[in-house]
């Protein structure tokens, strides 16, 4: 059994708008324990999307590079913060970083449950994972969106001025609650 926690429209950056998408939304839920629930749901014409085809769930750099969609974790003691990605084909990468881009590396993590479907419309990944363990922090979520003729769009809940830039602190924009009895 899981609780909702929030259900959030992605927006477009301003500089690479992706006409094809008619909305990105992202629903949360907490499941028994501290799994985290993570749904992206991409709405329009799907076909006109770059997928990848469905690969064993295995770690895997770089899947940012095309379709992908990413979840960011503060740590609530300081600057430091967890990032997954994770691909429609189950592929996935996780890395931890000890402040804005700075000391990335590979994070110790269970490996992400995966699960994409899709048709004409809609594109749904739905992922299990954890974060950020335990209790209450700041989220950052995202997705990049390849077309098929190689165009990307950036998708996240805020955006800084400037480049597209998931890393930075305006993206962490949705607060989580704590876990019961957390």
């Amino acid at each position: 059994m899981s609780s909702v926690l929030a259900e959030r429209r992605l927006i477009p950056h301003p500089d690479f708008p992706m006409p094809v998408i008619t909305a990105l939304v992202v629903r949360l839920s907490r499941a028994k324990g501290e799994a985290l629930l993570v749904e992206f749901t991409v709405s329009g014409e799907i076909a006109a999307l770059r997928l990848p085809p469905l690969a064993p769930p295995e770690r895997t750099d770089e899947l940012w590079r095309h379709t992908c969609f990413e979840a960011f974790g503060a740590d609530p003691a300081g600057p430091g913060y967890l990032e997954y990605n994770l691909a429609p084909s189950s592929a996935w990468a996780a890395y931890r970083f000890d402040g804005y881009r700075t000391g990335m590396r590979a994070a110790d993590v269970p490996p992400p449950s995966i699960v994409a479907t899709a048709d004409p419309a809609r594109l749904t990944l739905a992922v299990r994972l954890a974060l950020p363990v335990g209790g209450a922090g700041r989220l950052g979520l995202s997705a990049v969106i390849e077309d098929r003729g190689g165009r990307l769009s950036y998708w996240a809940l805020a955006h800084p001025p400037g480049a597209p830039d998931f890393h930075h602190g305006d993206c962490f924009a949705l607060q989580l609650p704590a876990a019961d009895g957390a």
